[in-house]
């Protein structure tokens, strides 16, 4: 089976769109935690760099781990419609 540039390019706008849906909560959520430090640092003035590093991973991993289920689901998801062209 041979595959059009219509199916390619169909094929690479699903998966970069896919990869901002996986991306985008654990993102989103590093993102809020640093905003929140932040804040924290500008009203008392302290100005540590670490300070921000390790509660944004620490909520980061956290997401991962809560996120994990509907990630699972949306890349198998992918993988059988990817194997389903395949087959085709």
């Amino acid at each position: 089976m041979t595959m059009t540039v219509a199916q390619a390019l169909d094929i690479a706008r699903y998966s970069l769109i896919l990869v901002v849906q996986l991306a985008g909560p654990v993102l989103i959520v590093g993102m809020l935690i640093g905003l929140v430090i932040s804040l924290l640092q500008a009203v008392t003035q302290i100005q540590e760099q670490t300070l921000t590093f390790v509660p944004k991973m620490i909520a980061m991993a956290i997401a991962a781990i809560v996120f994990m289920p509907w990630l699972l689901i949306k890349i198998l998801s992918f993988a059988q419609t990817m194997f389903s062209l395949g087959a085709k």
